[in-house]
């Protein structure tokens, strides 16, 4: 966990959320990113293991901009601001990615040990900011359909993904069984 309580997590988390897609939305791309990164890097700065941290962030970084890159590539979502290379992730989603990343072990830490809560929590969640980020003129869903349900079923499984790889990198068991199995052993 954090040494940043889990509300200001979660405001940081919005701010970045709205700077990124209403700067993408207005055509100010790297606007939206630059203040993304400032939220990391206080997040960073805050955590009791920057470390740990840093490589959660930079792992949900990879993860993401593969993700979208590929929903991209596919035609079903198109970013009019911030692609560096066509039919892939821009920059600012990436930075979403990172965003996402700083709530894993504070206000989004309940989730640990909860997979089928964080696939459940992924498959509204995930889409629904889409959804918002194409209302706001960020994005567009060219294929609604496919694009909502490989959002639904891509989150349902990266949102529990992220959660075990914010466990195993801040040192905590994966399952219950591991974590009886660590408490045996410490007995």
């Amino acid at each position: 966990m954090t040494a940043t309580p889990k509300l200001i997590n979660f405001a940081a988390f919005q701010l970045g959320w709205f700077a990124c897609v209403l700067g993408a939305a207005w055509g100010r791309p790297w606007l939206g990113t630059a203040i993304a990164l400032a939220i990391v890097g206080w997040h960073l700065r805050c955590a009791p293991q920057p470390r740990a941290e840093l490589a959660l962030v930079l792992a949900a970084a990879g993860i993401g901009a593969l993700w979208d890159s590929l929903l991209a590539a596919l035609g079903w979502i198109e970013y009019p601001n911030g692609t560096l290379i066509a039919a892939t992730a821009p920059h600012w989603m990436v930075a979403l990615w990172m965003l996402f990343a700083t709530t894993l072990n504070s206000s989004l830490d309940w989730l640990k040990g909860k997979r089928w809560l964080a696939a459940g929590f992924g498959a509204v969640g995930g889409p629904l900011g889409y959804l918002a980020g194409e209302r706001l003129g960020a994005l567009a869903l060219v294929e609604p359909t496919a694009a909502l349900i490989a959002l639904a079923g891509g989150w349902a499984v990266l949102a529990p993904l992220l959660s075990v790889i914010a466990q195993r990198i801040e040192g905590r068991p994966v399952s219950r069984a591991a974590g009886l199995r660590a408490k045996v052993n410490h007995a």
